[in-house]
């Protein structure tokens, strides 16, 4: 946390750097804002500084309906760290005590609900229900703004238990009632097709993360077209789709076919994954340049480290890929798709996506003579299923990161560099430095930088992740540089 002076400090430039990474919150109005309100600055005195807008909440605050600070990019905190509490907050996010309650919760991180509740008011100054409530009523405004939806559909949609304690939550939080909230600019449309803003910390370098993507863009599950990523998702209540591309100042658009609107929050969870729209490209150039690549960095303003929205898939994708070209492997990935996904629903399809990726459990019962693949590899594949099927090895948004790398690396045909892309892109790790990977190595050596990879990981820490995609964007430059010399 930073101290409070250094807040102040960039409550008063109205530095948009530190938008979800604390709330302001003025006692004269009762209102909490983020950092780059711009409402008048108000006097030192009268501010006090939470690490979450569900604290500012639980202390009698109201949220900004200015600058609306649940609005605004998550802390890149909950990524960077493993521990319990970090581990907790993502789990939250994804929906999970929506879907398994305070006590699923703690259960499925290893803790009674007592404990859990006491480290994260500790620490966060709210406990787990309370940052619930604020997901679910993040996620109701987006619902009651962007849709037609009945109020009391919307209520159920976000998580509410009732119709009373979702109006109680939006008086509470907004000051202001869901009716009043709806106004006159909502949209006459069905549920089918949401339309979001998800906000981000510039600089961001979308068109080096799409041209990413789409080299390992699998036929019927995702494409990249016309500025624009599409996916299908899986997700508690049903499938999904979303499109991502660049909207108006820092913001994506988002737009989301959902089979149930219950999934709202975990969807935009899993998008803003996808694109790492919560990173702090500033601390990762600061920590970057020190580290010797201030030169990279200039090029490559902006570099993010994607995710994923299904671990379970990344994790075979990456096994099924090992030591083949990308255009193999989506050949491969594009077969075992159309032999063995999903369809999905006719009014979900967009874009060339029509399919969801096989689940674990299927992949498991493929028979051996059906894969294009070296016997060692399709046993790995299958053992990994298998492993990911049952629950042995657990990839979900609140795993520990060192014990899933653990059982990872126990499975024959699963090395270092494997384990290290699936912590990279799966777990959302910010700090895997794939210093053996071929891309990375020509790279460094272009850089005459071989021999220094202990120092190099040292000093680039934690934020080894982006510093493997700047190698890998400066080798893809250089690259099409001896091409067109050539």
């Amino acid at each position: 946390m930073l101290t409070t002076d250094q807040c102040y400090q960039a409550v008063t430039s109205r530095d948009r750097r530190f938008d979800g990474m604390f709330f302001t919150a003025v006692r004269t109005t009762g209102i909490f804002c983020r950092p780059s309100c711009p409402a008048r600055t108000p006097r030192r005195e009268n501010v006090d500084f939470f690490r979450s807008a569900a604290a500012a909440a639980e202390a009698g605050f109201r949220a900004c309906r200015r600058c609306l600070p649940d609005a605004s990019p998550n802390s890149p905190e909950w990524d960077t760290r493993g521990d319990l509490v970090a581990r907790a907050v993502r789990l939250i996010r994804d929906g999970c005590i929506d879907r398994v309650g305070v006590d699923g919760l703690a259960a499925e991180l290893g803790y009674s609900a007592r404990q859990l509740g006491r480290l994260m008011r500790d620490e966060l100054g709210a406990g787990p229900l309370a940052l619930a409530r604020t997901e679910r009523v993040r996620t109701a405004r987006t619902l009651i703004e962007s849709t037609a939806m009945p109020m009391s559909e919307i209520a159920f949609a976000a998580g509410f238990s009732s119709i009373r304690q979702f109006n109680d939550t939006v008086r509470d939080v907004y000051s202001a009632s869901p009716r009043q909230l709806r106004g006159a600019g909502a949209s006459g449309a069905g549920t089918s097709e949401l339309m979001l803003r998800l906000a981000y910390r510039p600089p961001f370098d979308l068109d080096h993360l799409l041209d990413y993507l789409s080299v390992r863009a699998v036929p019927g599950i995702e494409s990249v077209a016309h500025g624009a990523y599409t996916r299908s998702m899986r997700l508690a209540h049903g499938p999904a789709v979303v499109t991502l591309r660049q909207g108006a100042g820092d913001y994506v658009d988002c737009r989301l076919r959902l089979a149930d609107t219950r999934d709202l929050g975990s969807a935009v969870a899993r998008s803003r994954r996808i694109l790492d729209l919560d990173a702090d490209p500033t601390a990762v150039a600061a920590t970057l340049r020190t580290a010797g690549f201030r030169d990279l960095v200039d090029r490559h303003p902006g570099i993010r480290s994607p995710g994923h929205s299904d671990p379970v898939e990344l994790a075979i994708r990456t096994v099924l890929g090992q030591q083949i070209s990308l255009a193999a492997a989506g050949t491969h990935l594009g077969r075992l798709v159309a032999g063995a996904g999903e369809t999905l629903p006719s009014e979900l399809r967009v874009d060339g996506v029509d399919s969801l990726f096989p689940t674990a459990e299927v992949i498991a019962e493929i028979p051996g003579d059906q894969w294009s693949l070296p016997k060692r590899r399709i046993a790995t594949i299958r053992a990994l299923a298998r492993a990911l099927a049952v629950g042995d090895i657990d990839l979900g948004a609140g795993c520990d990161r060192e014990e899933a790398g653990r059982l990872l690396l126990a499975l024959p045909g699963i090395g270092p560099w494997s384990l290290g892309y699936i912590r990279m892109r799966a777990l959302g790790d910010p700090d895997v430095f794939l210093h053996t990977d071929l891309g990375v190595k020509k790279a460094l050596a272009s850089l005459d930088l071989v021999d220094e990879v202990e120092t190099l990981a040292k000093r680039s820490s934690p934020w080894g992740s982006y510093l493997t995609h700047l190698l890998w964007a400066e080798h893809a430059r250089t690259h099409i540089a001896e091409r067109t010399d050539s």
